[in-house]
């Protein structure tokens, strides 16, 4: 694995833990609470990302990401759990320089990998929130996937994908940052 692929899996990793560090107190009757992301619940937020971490691993396995629907996870909980797993074995397997075709575009694996870790360590913030959990993105996490986001978020992606940065007090720690860089409210 070269160097570039290895930081990229690194980051991935620390951000799929702190996400299923989250999802732990996740039981079936808080599914219905609603979360930071707009018009969602919780078994929304989740549907989601199992989608997004089976995309992710089609983008390790096969270089590629398909646009397809996705499938009815049924016991949200369970798996989520599964997929997280088979995503972190489908990127500790990769190898060498390559690139994943995601619609017309192709990216470098390295430049996917992170871009999932803003996506996973994000919802899994979102995740606790709905919880009511008070769980900050770890500070070195945060600071890399700020550096990350700033890269990949244009202004296109805004609004849509992600709302608008917030305004934040001086001295706010790096989770802080990175959320209100894509438009949540950490406090």
């Amino acid at each position: 694995m070269n160097t570039a692929l290895r930081a990229g899996v690194a980051v991935l990793e620390r951000s799929v833990a702190y996400f299923l560090g989250c999802v732990t107190p996740v039981s079936e009757p808080l599914l219905i609470r609603p979360t930071p992301c707009p018009r969602w619940d919780l078994r929304d937020l989740l549907e989601h990302v199992i989608d997004s971490m089976s995309a992710l691993e089609e983008a390790a396995t096969r270089a590629e990401v398909a646009s397809t629907p996705p499938a009815d996870a049924g016991d949200v909980i369970a798996v989520v759990r599964q997929r997280a797993t088979l995503l972190l074995g489908a990127w500790s397997q990769a190898r060498g320089a390559f690139t994943v075709r995601v619609e017309q575009a192709h990216l470098s694996a390295p430049l996917v990998a992170g871009a999932g870790a803003i996506e996973l360590a994000v919802h899994g913030w979102d995740v606790a929130q709905a919880c009511g959990e008070h769980r900050p993105i770890p500070p070195d996490l945060a600071d890399e996937l700020l550096d990350l986001a700033v890269v990949l978020i244009r202004t296109g992606d805004r609004p849509g994908r992600f709302a608008r940065p917030l305004p934040l007090p001086a001295g706010a720690s790096p989770s802080d940052r990175l959320l209100s860089f894509l438009g949540r409210a950490p406090g």
